[in-house]
């Protein structure tokens, strides 16, 4: 692996004009495929093998004509105060509103009148009423003059003296992504490289490589959209991840060609010996990234097994990048690349007298520093104190994790929106006037089957089928929890019915899970004394469906990434123990970063210092995406920090030398890649939205643990305890496992150069 490697950096280097503009030809090339491809589907959301789906399917089979997947706006209209929405000169108002809403855009297809149906649309207490505003086209469709135009019938009845709100999925969202926090979080990451590395050019390669891998992933994400149904929003886990990954690798690279080069070798030599050493571990933890993004395919939910395989083939593009692109760009300038005060020492031309006393004066400064770097010292610390760090650490993670054994999962929605939009004024609104559970309505679908119960429909009229609902509605009335069951509507064909269960609580409240629970045991009683087939579905019951199947795929989701890392990084590291402490460190990291989570998002607190509207349950997705991107950065940190430890134990160092030369050469760059991600991350915690604050919270907490906490600190502890063992593995293992050579044994003049005082001064 390495010998083959260092070849590959070794023609890159050489070759850097034909790999710039195979590069340069890719990039633009997938470009212009993306810009000519078909637009991309809108988002399709499925759970096949769930109740929810099941009878959301049957809702498309009986009822063809209600199974319109345009979108819908729902606007609410209070009445100005002392007055009722039924006083004439307020409904004079409102009525002009929906006349307006009607005429608003060519997509609106339909909107309801709330006088028509008083009982249903307006409020008990006559205060507050609601309109559903159709379009013919789904929410992903809805053109900006449609969204105008809704904007400014709303605010025209605003000037009337209404309280107008609207939500539905075809509002505008008024969150923009992409805000100051995230251009902060940019502007911080160039500030921690330059630091790093001293060098402007050194500290913008890892950003123009991390971007051109993720330009040409997304590209080809939107280029073949149509082809394999990938939506949009497919794309936003392989952006974040690409990015996080395309830095890390360029990092790691240049920071050895860097380390090679103050070592004496020639840049050619130095660019063939990074990507041969570090490219193979770059190349390995790309492969754990991979396992980890592909592996959401257990879950069994199309869209997170789509958006993972984007995601896992934006990072084989790092990759590739990473081990041919960087060293190309290093051959443009592997002079520039090195840190400013010490740059004439590796000047190619020959030097001026002027030159030649200020290279002597730097050489002179550096052999009078003689004290170690950061990393050496905490590493000797650590050796000297282990069992200290160990505990420290442990007890440390294991507390923070504490809450995470009250995790709520959920699915967020207009409730949990910032109390400043739109959307969420009207979820208060429809809360306040009609109760909690009006958000979150339930569908009972009602299939009568034939009398030998085999389960086919049985043919009938839409007055039995009407009957039989209405039978099982006034049961379904009894259970603890609901607030009012609609009569039954049944369809042409006379064989299913369909009636809407309104529950006492909200959407996202765990009694509504309760009752959705409830609500279908039930169901399973009633199904042979009715002769029909019964099931439970609408938005709130598939969050629910949802919740519980990202819940039941969490486990054997992290069995299989962390079993197929494991197997990974003992073929890479030619031990048993070493994969077991990185899978372990990440378990516990991943658990206190959760338990964060559960304490400010769920528990609420910090909330007002986060800006958190609404705690409630956590967003089920967030485990899960948290897990994969994690434990890539994770295994990027862990491979980068131990390859080298291990490179110097396989060239005759003791366990405790290897340890100090892998903070010596890896404990800084480690520390600004992980300052980095955590500036990227928490720029997402300023936005609006609840879930991406969220997101970016546990992103960057669980960053803060694994790389300061876990790696820093409990790695190289346990190493100090276990010394030699710590490389122990089976002879029969041994023979067995592959060998691929991370360490660059097979490198001609692989045997570093003698180390001087100035060492780590000039590596970092």
């Amino acid at each position: 692996m390495a010998t083959f490697l260092s070849k590959l950096g070794r023609l890159a280097f050489r070759r850097k004009g034909v790999t710039l503009l195979l590069w340069l030809l890719v990039f633009v090339g997938m470009g212009v495929a993306a810009s000519s491809a078909p637009a991309p589907p809108a988002d399709t959301f499925s759970m096949p093998g769930t109740e929810s789906q099941e009878a959301f399917d049957l809702l498309t089979e009986k009822f063809p004509d209600a199974s319109v997947d345009g979108a819908t706006a729902r606007v609410v209209v209070r009445a100005p105060a002392g007055t009722k929405i039924t006083t004439p000169a307020t409904r004079t108002e409102v009525e002009r509103l929906v006349t307006e809403l009607g005429a608003s855009s060519p997509q609106v297809v339909g909107v309801a009148d709330p006088y028509e149906s008083p009982a249903v649309s307006i409020s008990e207490d006559g205060t507050t009423a609601y309109t559903v505003v159709t379009y013919k086209v789904p929410a992903a469709e809805v053109d900006d003059e449609a969204h105008d135009a809704l904007d400014a019938a709303t605010e025209q009845a605003r000037e009337a003296g209404l309280t107008v709100e609207a939500g539905g999925d075809a509002v505008k969202i008024e969150q923009a992504m992409g805000g100051t926090g995230e251009q902060i979080g940019i502007l911080v990451s160039a500030f921690v490289l330059v630091l790093t590395f001293g060098s402007m050019i050194a500290a913008g390669m890892p950003l123009i490589t991390a971007l051109i891998g993720v330009g040409i992933g997304i590209s080809g994400i939107t280029a073949l959209g149509s082809t394999f149904g990938l939506s949009g929003t497919t794309s936003t886990l392989a952006m974040m991840i690409g990015l996080a990954v395309g830095i890390d690798y360029a990092l790691f690279i240049v920071s050895r060609f860097r380390a090679e080069r103050a070592e004496g070798r020639t840049p050619e030599e130095a660019a063939g010996r990074a990507v041969g050493t570090a490219g193979s571990a770059v190349v390995f933890a790309g492969l754990t990234v991979i396992v980890a993004l592909a592996g959401l395919a257990v879950v069994n939910i199309p869209m997170l097994t789509k958006m993972g395989l984007a995601a896992a083939g934006t990072v084989a593009v790092a990759v590739l990048v990473a081990i041919t692109l960087v060293p190309a760009l290093l051959g443009l300038a592997p002079v520039k690349v090195m840190a400013r005060r010490g740059r004439l020492r590796y000047a190619v031309k020959p030097l001026s007298d002027r030159q030649r006393r200020r290279a002597a004066r730097h050489e002179a400064k550096l052999a009078r520093r003689t004290r170690p770097n950061l990393g050496t010292r905490w590493a000797r610390y650590v050796l000297r104190h282990p069992v200290i760090v160990l505990l420290v650490g442990v007890i440390g993670l294991g507390t923070v994790a504490v809450p995470a054994a009250s995790l709520e999962l959920g699915l967020s929605g207009e409730g949990q929106m910032s109390t400043q939009t739109t959307q969420r004024k009207a979820y208060d609104l429809l809360s306040e006037s009609f109760g909690p559970g009006f958000n979150g309505p339930l569908t009972i679908t009602v299939q009568t089957v034939s009398a030998d119960g085999t389960g086919t429909a049985s043919a009938g009229t839409p007055a039995d089928a009407r009957k039989t609902g209405d039978e099982i509605g006034k049961a379904l009335a009894r259970t603890p929890g609901v607030a009012s069951v609609s009569p039954a509507a049944a369809n042409k064909a006379g064989d299913t019915a369909i009636l809407t269960v309104v529950p006492t609580t909200g959407p996202t409240e765990k009694k509504t899970e309760e009752l959705v629970h409830a609500l279908r045991d039930t169901a399973g009683g009633l199904e042979r004394s009715t002769a029909s087939r019964i099931l439970v579905t609408g938005q709130t019951a598939m969050f629910i469906d949802f919740s519980q199947t990202l819940d039941d795929a969490l486990l054997p989701y992290l069995a299989l990434v962390v079993g197929l890392a494991f197997l990974l990084l003992m073929v890479v590291f030619r031990s048993v123990l070493v994969p077991l402490k990185a899978a372990l460190g990440f378990l516990l990291s991943v658990a206190a970063a959760l338990g964060a989570v559960v304490a400010v998002f769920q528990w609420g607190w910090l909330a007002d210092v986060f800006g958190i509207d609404a705690p409630g349950p956590i967003m089920s997705t967030m485990p899960i995406f948290m897990i994969g991107v994690v434990f890539g950065l994770a295994m990027d940190y862990e491979v980068f920090l131990v390859s080298r430890m291990r490179e110097s134990y396989a060239h005759g160092a003791r366990p405790g030398e290897a340890v100090v030369d892998g903070f010596r050469y890896g404990g800084r760059v480690v520390g600004a890649a992980a300052v980095i991600m955590m500036s990227v991350f928490s720029g997402f915690i300023v936005e609006d939205n609840d879930f991406v604050k969220m997101i970016g919270f546990a992103l960057a907490i669980a960053v803060l643990f694994d790389a300061f906490v876990v790696r820093m600190a409990i790695v190289p502890a346990l190493f100090a305890l276990l010394g030699r063992s710590a490389w122990w593995l089976p002879k029969w293992l041994d023979r067995i496992l592959p060998r691929v050579d991370v360490e660059g044994e097979g490198l001609a003049g692989t045997q570093p150069a003698a180390r001087s005082p100035r060492e780590s001064t000039l590596v970092g």
